[in-house]
């Protein structure tokens, strides 16, 4: 069965299997490691969201702290944008790339 242009993720294989090893990871962390490193995944989502924001001509804004329970659901969905904004543009493979390797050193300093 093919599935339709409209519904297939803009997520690339390689990116949605790193981001789904970091979730993982996330959520075996006790809640003091998963405080202490919470700063540095604000910090990725944030950057992400800035990008999206640079990409697709809108003003950027500050990703609300919801705490570390909803961090990961934060990261999930600026990847998903992230990769949606890179196909609207020229660096699609460039930003993948990237994408991978901030996921994969992410997942690293949570180990």
């Amino acid at each position: 069965m093919t599935v339709p242009l409209a519904l297939r993720s803009p997520v690339p294989q390689e990116v949605g299997a790193e981001l789904q090893r970091v979730v993982q990871r996330w959520r075996q962390l006790p809640l003091d490691r998963a405080l202490s490193y919470a700063g540095h995944v604000r910090a990725l989502v944030q950057s992400l969201a800035d990008g999206v924001a640079e990409a697709t001509g809108v003003r950027a804004s500050a990703v609300p702290d919801c705490g570390p329970a909803t961090l990961m659901d934060q990261l999930t969905v600026m990847v998903y944008d992230a990769c949606a904004a890179a196909v609207s543009s020229t660096r699609t493979s460039a930003q993948t790339s990237k994408l991978v390797q901030d996921l994969a050193s992410l997942r690293r300093e949570l180990a």
